[in-house]
């Protein structure tokens, strides 16, 4: 499941859907018409919080992609791993004005639930749509990069990432809204 958060930086709320909201443990409501971002930082995990959010600081100025996992402690009380991706924009003077991404639970693919092998992960995930499949090996392929340490091909799979769960998300807000009609 995928679902995205923006950021304002003049009020410092996010702004998130349902699905964030409940992961991070904040009345989703609320999280629509915008909380203070201090709300979400409250629903990551404490071990994983300090880093997560001197992450964040760097990118808010810097302006560059991210992509990050890390635990949160979700409204049904369970431990969550997820996968945030996004970016903060600044304006003409270098101040951070918005932010925008996507979280991605990733909590099965890490539990090694559903990245017990690509030919398995075929087999019993036929119920899964070709993009999930696909966004489910790019994550693994994304941290088998992430050891090589190379930049460049780090660089690539982030924007494979960042355009997966573009489309995830889409898919996602589809379904929502037809199960509202």
């Amino acid at each position: 499941m995928t679902g995205s958060w923006s950021w304002d930086g003049a009020s410092n709320r996010v702004r998130a859907d349902m699905f964030v909201a409940l992961l991070f443990n904040v009345d989703p409501e609320a999280a629509e018409a915008g909380l203070p971002a201090a709300a979400f930082s409250a629903g990551i995990h404490p071990e994983d919080r300090d880093r997560v959010l001197a992450l964040l600081r760097r990118r808010v100025r810097d302006g560059e992609l991210y992509v990050i996992e890390y635990r949160v402690r979700s409204a049904d009380g369970v431990t969550r791993w997820v996968l945030g991706r996004g970016r903060f924009l600044a304006d003409h003077r270098g101040r951070p004005i918005s932010g925008h991404g996507i979280i991605v639970d990733i909590t099965d693919v890490r539990s090694g639930e559903r990245a017990a092998g690509a030919l398995s992960a075929l087999d019993h995930h036929e119920a899964e749509t070709p993009l999930e499949r696909a966004a489910d090996f790019a994550m693994a392929a994304h941290r088998a990069i992430c050891e090589l340490q190379d930049p460049a091909l780090r660089a690539r799979a982030d924007a494979l990432l960042l355009d997966l769960g573009r489309r995830l998300a889409d898919q996602e807000q589809q379904a929502r809204r037809a199960q509202l009609n």
